[in-house]
């Protein structure tokens, strides 16, 4: 990837609502080249949507969790994530290495939401469950840290490139 799509990409990541005006001055492209790369960002998978970035305090979810999950009988069909994907609680699902299968991000109201959340789980997946409860959260989404082919790191504020 070159060094003016990287920029973009760090651009994008800290502020998806960037104008094509704005993303042009921070890269240093005019407006419709800027257009043309994002376009082709798109379609190569590089960017794969765009998002809001939402207060969980503010709709009610304050409780963040880890919860990992392993099958009671590892020889059954690995089938987890199909039998979870329903669960509107769950908001990702991460295939591991290591004893578990999947770590799920799970978002709930309470402790009592999160106690009916596993055994929901437990249920639909036939899994037994370790659950970390989040206590803050000092950071989280935070851009990725791209290096230009000279091994050095893009900047995140996304300054124009020379």
């Amino acid at each position: 990837m070159e060094e003016i799509d990287r920029a973009i990409v760090v651009a994008l990541t800290a502020d998806g609502r960037l104008s094509y005006t704005d993303l042009a001055e921070r890269v240093g492209l005019s407006v419709s080249a800027v257009h043309q790369r994002v376009r082709r960002l798109e379609q190569r998978g590089v960017i794969k949507g765009y998002g809001a970035r939402v207060s969980y305090d503010a709709l009610e979810l304050p409780m963040t969790a880890f919860v990992a999950i392993r099958p009671f009988d590892p020889s059954q069909p690995d089938d987890a994530p199909d039998r979870l994907a329903h669960l509107p609680e769950i908001d990702s699902c991460y295939s591991v290495a290591g004893e578990d299968f999947y770590l799920l991000l799970v978002r709930v109201a309470g402790p009592a939401d999160l106690e009916r959340l596993l055994q929901e789980i437990r249920t639909a997946a036939n899994v037994t469950t370790r659950t970390t409860v989040v206590l803050s959260t000092p950071y989280e989404n935070r851009p990725p840290r791209l290096t230009r082919p000279d091994g050095g790191a893009v900047d995140r504020r996304s300054t124009p490139v020379s």
